[in-house]
């Protein structure tokens, strides 16, 4: 017998307990349950995009252009931060409780027994019924996990397939090498659409061609050079793009992340290959992108206080590479944290070499799967060159951290989107307290 759920509360408790009693489905029972939905995609224009790291920067660079040209956007995003309503957006703006819940309900009451979707697969599907209700144009779709098995794959037609940074992650579902991780991420080309990827790694490359190739797919490789980007502060990039349709333009990133330039650039040649150069202005474009932000993402908390969501190798080189000229006055101080299904030894030893921090702060997270501290002093412990401080609780180093970092410094919080995620819902708490 259903359990009876009335709230948005109830709802979200539903959909996060789901993993304790689903396992994955077959990618035909999530077409099929598609269809009982009436296949809502099929009403608006679908933008693909896989890979390791950027998905949601490209995701959001996208949607900003888009909307400033007055297309309706939709965007489906993961993992969220704080809320589970952060997936849900249309037009910038997540989606309310009172429709989460109606569309939830809307799923729950087809459930008929033989099949129940995982978490994944129920926060797609409500997904696809929200963009379909606001009449979205376009719908930006961010995978969960790899690519080929991916919910959002069950999706047919596509106007377009991204493919951004491929690096380790995941091993455990997506195979131990670059080639294997590659060819899940370009499981999400389908025939004749066309694929924008980074062109970084030369056997990645090989694999997205061959893969675009036997699907009669045009392939446009991203190669953002270094010198491409003509200014930086800690506030903003600059960076120059040579366009098909535009002619020499220079883009304006609200951000200090110097790996945005890359996921900019990727979402600009998206742009072209869509063929959006008449519906969209090169004033909409300058400013769609300015515009753009996105959380977690060398993000400034409070002031001299950035959260970064980097969590594999190349996410931490990224974060070393913009942290490093930064214009810190001061030192740099350094809040760390991960799940242990990361490659959390490199990493640390990437944070330590760097020879960027005066202080590595570390605590375990509120998740059943974080580095416990006993892993963390381990790992930490052959590294003399730093002072290293052990806190028992997210919340404790964050505010302890606070406290040593001095006027002029920078402190970096840093391994983990659950560890941005835990500190920013921390700062929501105490605001809340105040009123």
């Amino acid at each position: 017998m259903k359990k009876e759920i009335k709230t948005y509360e109830q709802a979200v408790e539903y959909i996060l307990n789901i993993p304790k009693f689903t396992k994955k489905n077959d990618m035909s029972m999530t077409k099929a349950f598609l269809r009982e939905l009436g296949n809502p995609e099929k009403e608006m224009k679908v933008i693909h995009i896989a890979g390791t790291n950027g998905k949601g920067s490209v995701c959001a660079y996208l949607c900003a252009v888009l909307r400033e040209a007055g297309f309706c956007v939709g965007m489906f995003t993961s993992p969220h931060l704080v809320e589970v309503r952060e997936r849900f957006r249309v037009n910038g703006q997540e989606i309310e409780k009172e429709q989460f819940l109606d569309l939830f309900l809307k799923i729950y009451e087809k459930l008929d027994g033989e099949y129940h979707p995982t978490f994944f697969e129920y926060m797609f599907f409500i997904a696809m019924l929200f963009f379909k209700d606001k009449k979205a144009e376009y719908c930006i779709l961010e995978t969960g996990l790899g690519g080929r098995l991916d919910a959002t794959n069950s999706v047919e037609k596509k106007e377009i397939a991204i493919i951004t940074k491929v690096g380790f992650d995941h091993m455990e579902y997506l195979g131990n090498t670059l080639r294997e991780i590659a060819g899940e991420k370009a499981g999400i080309l389908k025939e004749n659409t066309p694929v924008v990827y980074f062109a970084g790694r030369k056997e990645v490359n090989e694999v997205i061609e061959s893969e675009a190739e036997k699907k009669g797919c045009r392939t446009f490789p991203v190669v953002l050079k270094r010198d491409a980007i003509c200014k930086n502060t800690n506030k903003s990039i600059d960076f120059s793009f040579h366009s098909r349709y535009y002619g020499y333009i220079r883009l304006a990133l609200s951000t200090g992340a110097r790996y945005q330039a890359e996921n900019a650039m990727l979402a600009m040649t998206a742009l072209e290959a869509l063929g959006l150069n008449n519906a969209i202005t090169k004033t909409q474009l300058k400013k769609g992108f300015e515009k753009a932000f996105w959380e977690g993402r060398m993000e400034e908390i409070k002031r001299g206080v950035f959260v970064d969501g980097a969590h594999n190798e190349d996410g931490i080189e990224a974060f070393l590479d913009t942290a490093g000229e930064d214009g810190c006055k001061g030192t740099r101080l350094l809040l760390f944290s991960a799940v242990r299904d990361k490659r959390v030894e490199t990493m640390v030893s990437m944070l330590e070499e760097s020879g960027l921090f005066s202080l590595i702060g570390t605590a375990p997270l509120a998740n059943s799967r974080t580095v416990t501290a006993e892993e963390m002093k381990d790992a930490l412990g052959q590294y003399k060159d730093c002072r290293h401080i052990f806190f028992e609780t997210v919340e404790g180093a964050f505010e302890e951290m606070q406290r040593l970092k001095g006027e002029k410094d920078h402190l970096y919080i840093v391994g983990s989107l659950y560890l941005v995620g835990q500190v920013k819902a921390y700062m929501r708490r105490q605001t809340d307290d105040q009123f």
